[in-house]
């Protein structure tokens, strides 16, 4: 009761002497399926989408609906942006905005006036074509325009500074308050309701028998609403409402972003709205006004937002904001004599990737969040409404959302403030920098790092990060760079890094192009099909799984049959409308010595490895199984305190041979097993030093190998000894990836992903016949109507550079899009992977087989070859070290104690 008192002083007692609360505004209802905090256009889009759906939804909003910073944006809608998700999404927004006033009989505020892209520089126009080809497999209509072309649409332009434009008729704006109202008015007459000027105070949450926070209720100044689900909607205060849940910080930085209102300019009306990407501009067309603003490279962060910030807006810092005047200037000569008639500076979410931030947090069940829409929310809003409803009354989305996921962060990335804040600084400024294929971040760098981090550096590693880890992408001989502390690009007087070094190795990947390292990497590639090649694993994701219920827990969570047999075996885990959520290795494990690689467990347990982009999404999954089942079941993570080495290549037996007793043989280890290992310091040396790790004898390359899985304490030891070994080349990521293309692995968030079926992926294998594991009636129903899309490989003779997103044909007609391409460096070749559609049909064998192929890399078409499995070593013998084109196979080498054996010499 004391903290009622502290919190809600306006309390009185009742008759009875107890306290109760004095409401001066409207009370709640008592009880709802979904309370949405916060009135922006995020929180009407969910309530409007969840009321279609016959959930009992309710709308809370502190002040005003808009009144935070939905009231002031200027509302653009495009349709192309680099990414097949966001395509779609945008593609559902306008489908939204433009329905509203046929559903409610009112105007929603929709112009569809159209957008045009100005592009200044070859690399931009080579950004625009790439554009236009994936708006070919969406179905969104654009037309690229020579200059004078563009000019005709935007009187205003000057034909001399660019060299094209590319033209959206689709594109357009929305009034962000008129939009609103028309959803609410919509949302309502769905049994949808709405508070406004009422405050949350506290999300209430229960820990449930397994140690789980789930949401159980809402308290606002106007009472308390109990329900099991809340969506914060608070965007720019998202963080404030997601701390009363007991989530100490949400990625989401507030930043003062600005436009400036012209006088009437009669020439623009009906023109379409102009984005000049290439400095950073943008112009929003508003009857004969015109609304011009951008992206800075300084712009101002805010700490904090007050509580009681409603329709604010701030005094516009000129000496920001006067550069998109100047680029304003001089793409229309003209604007530089119009007068402004007013001027918009307000609050923006910002976060560290440039995505919003959407999903159920992994630490509490029943909290969603819809925020952080990066100045975008008008655009994206909408669709990812439906998509969260989806979410929340289905259990997952249609679409493969998890770019947008909250899970994409890792907890160290979240425990990292200066991350956040430095991460989102970059994502603001390079809003509308060009999206290179192999670009990198230069800010939040070394959120985490594995044992032989300082060690790969020093052997010329070259660093790229995923979801926190750095990982080599390649290795320059010679070079020692590291990845410099965040300079913040020097802006407000912040001193430039002296070292710039991997910067300017960066420059060459700023090219859709071959990357300058194209012939780097390919040697290295090379040298694992040759030879041998030595790959950090590290940053895989790596878990145990224990604990009475383990065995039921994988039996629902994994499609494979698990067997005890020193199996490893390849695994997906689907979720409840079959879409693959991860794709992992499983090796079933008895309880061990208590080493980190062998721990004590009673009964049967589970090591689990997984990607470690998407170590966090898979952990929240297997977490989520075991809260909806309600097991008795513990996951571990060791994915800092076990380093993996992966040894690849022809040669790799008679090198890892020469460090262990252990037998290597296909009989003494057969591929796809895994066991304890011991490695000696230095082969053939008087000190018997050795470590013990457990090796699996899998690789991500297509060559016979192993992984080494090492705990962390000794990996700098075992590499050490490893580097030493005579043909054995350190290999990147970079390589490491196009060699598991060309072998025909899949990458899950590319050409696996939440929305597609194991069987529409050629990963039926990996189901099994008999099981109730999560999805199984979806694999099932998939194998006996047959799919309409399906997964297949392309190969093209010209030596082009592909990176996926570029449009598939058949016969003509597109029938698709690329999901990843790379170049296949043992085939000579530029590889792409991706589904063939059949216009809703079934999509057969015969079907793939007979069509003629090509595939449209910037606006051009290139002959392709289809092929429903990789070329690349059709029958897998190479896993098994024969090499029959090499004159090899894996008896060669010289005998060694049970290599022959399948216990296999001294374990």
């Amino acid at each position: 009761m004391l903290r009622v008192l502290q919190r809600h002083p306006k309390l009185k007692l009742n008759r009875n002497g107890i306290w109760q609360r004095s409401y001066s505004n409207k009370e709640v209802v008592s009880s709802a399926d979904v309370v949405i905090v916060g009135g922006g256009v995020a929180g009407c889009n969910i309530l409007y989408q969840l009321s279609k759906r016959g959930v009992n939804a309710v709308l809370l909003e502190r002040a005003k609906i808009t009144s935070g910073t939905t009231w002031h944006t200027a509302g653009l809608v495009w349709s192309l942006r680099p990414s097949d998700l966001e395509v779609k999404l945008l593609k559902d927004s306008r489908s939204v905005y433009q329905s509203l006033e046929k559903e409610t009989g009112e105007y929603a505020g929709w112009i569809n006036n159209g957008g045009l892209f100005i592009s200044r520089s070859k690399d931009r126009t080579q950004e625009y074509l790439r554009l236009h080809t994936l708006g070919k497999a969406f179905g969104i209509e654009s037309d690229i325009l020579e200059p004078k072309e563009a000019q005709n649409l935007f009187p205003l332009l000057d034909t001399s500074v660019f060299e094209m434009g590319l033209y959206s008729p689709e594109d357009g704006t929305v009034d962000p308050t008129m939009v609103c109202n028309v959803l609410l008015k919509a949302a309502k007459a769905n049994g949808g309701k709405v508070y406004e000027n009422c405050p949350v105070h506290d999300i209430f949450y229960k820990h449930n028998l397994l140690g789980n926070k789930e949401v159980t209720g809402v308290h606002t100044e106007n009472g308390f609403i109990k329900t099991k689900c809340v969506v914060n909607c608070g965007g720019a205060w998202g963080p404030r409402i997601a701390r009363f849940a007991g989530i100490p910080a949400l990625p989401l930085i507030p930043f003062k972003h600005a436009y400036v209102v012209s006088e009437s300019i009669p020439e623009i009306r009906n023109a379409p709205n102009v984005r000049d990407h290439d400095v950073a501009l943008y112009i929003k067309i508003q009857g004969e006004t015109c609304q011009i603003g951008g992206y800075e490279s300084n712009p101002l962060i805010m700490d904090q937002l007050p509580d009681n910030l409603q329709f604010h807006l701030y005094d516009l810092n000129w000496d920001i904001f006067n550069v998109h005047m100047q680029s304003a200037a001089s793409l229309c000569p003209k604007l530089a004599t119009v007068g402004i008639k007013s001027t918009v500076c307000g609050p923006e979410s910002f976060t560290p990737d440039h995505k919003p931030i959407i999903g159920e947090d992994p630490n509490v069940y029943g909290l969603y969040h819809n925020c952080g829409y990066n100045s975008a929310g008008m655009m994206f809003s909408a669709g990812c409404a439906i998509q969260l409803a989806e979410w929340i009354v289905k259990g997952r989305p249609n679409y493969n959302m998890f770019a947008f996921d909250i899970r994409r962060f890792t907890p160290a990335q979240m425990s990292r403030a200066h991350w956040a804040r430095e991460s989102s600084f970059e994502a603001y400024v390079k809003n509308y920098s060009i999206v290179f294929p192999n670009d990198e971040s230069l800010a939040g760098r070394d959120s985490s790092h594995d044992a032989l981090h300082q060690e790969l550096v020093e052997d010329g590693a070259i660093m790229q990060s995923r979801a926190g880890w750095e990982r080599p992408a390649f290795f320059l001989e010679g070079e020692k760079v590291r990845v410099q502390q965040y300079d913040w690009g020097g802006a407000h007087d912040f001193p430039r890094n002296v070292d710039q070094k991997y910067e300017e190795i960066l420059k060459g990947e700023y090219t859709f192009a071959f990357s300058k390292y194209h012939d780097v990497i390919g040697k290295e590639a090379l040298a694992c099909r040759n030879a041998a090649a030595l790959f950090n694993l590290s940053y895989y994701g790596k878990f145990y799984l224990t604990g009475p219920d383990a065995e039921r827990t994988a039996g629902l969570a994994f499609t494979a049959k698990m067997k005890n047999d020193n199996r490893v075996m390849y695994s997906l885990m689907l979720n409840e409308k079959g879409g693959v959520e991860a794709d992992l290795t499983v090796c079933v494990i008895d309880g061990g010595s208590g080493q980190l690689h062998e721990p004590i467990f009673k009964g049967r347990g589970y090591y689990v490895v997984t990607s470690g982009f998407s170590a966090n999404h898979t952990l929240a999954h297997l977490r989520r199984v075991i809260q909806k089942h309600k097991l008795r079941a513990t996951i571990t993570d060791v994915t800092k305190q076990i380093c993996i080495l992966g040894i690849q290549g022809p040669h790799s037996q008679r090198i890892l041979q020469r460090y262990t007793n252990s037998g290597l043989s296909n009989d003494a280890f057969p591929v796809n097993t895994h066991r304890s290992l011991h490695v000696t310091k230095s082969p053939y040396s008087s000190e018997n030093k050795s470590y013990t790790c457990r090796a699996l004898r899998v690789t991500w390359s297509g060559e016979l190998g192993w992984e080494l899985h090492i705990p962390s304490s000794n990996a700098i030891q075992v590499y050490r000894a490893l580097r030493t070994a005579s043909g054995l080349t350190n290999a990147g990521w970079r390589a490491l990836t196009s060699l598991s293309m060309e072998k025909g692995y899949h990458l899950w968030n590319t050409d696996l992903r939440t929305d597609d079926n194991p069987v529409e992926a050629n990963l039926a294998f990996t189901c099994r016949k008999n099981g109730d594991y999560i999805g199984n009636e979806f694999v099932t129903k998939a194998k006996v109507e047959g799919v309409t899309k399906k997964y297949a490989y392309f190969t093209l003779d010209e030596k082009i550079p592909i990176y996926g997103q570029e449009a598939i044909y058949r016969n003509g007609e597109v029938v698709g899009y690329l999901r990843r391409g790379d170049y296949a460096f043992h085939l000579d070749k530029p590889l792409g992977v991706g589904y063939v559609t059949n216009k809703g049909n079934k999509v057969t064998l015969d079907y793939l087989s007979d069509g003629i192929y090509e595939i449209e890399v910037m606006g051009k078409r290139y002959k392709a070859a289809c092929h429903p499995k990789s070329p690349f070593d059709p029958t897998g013998q190479r896993l098994l070290g024969n090499y029959g084109d090499m004159g090899m196979d894996e008896n060669i080498y010289e005998p060694h104690a049970g290599q022959n054996e399948r216990a296999g010499g001294v374990e």
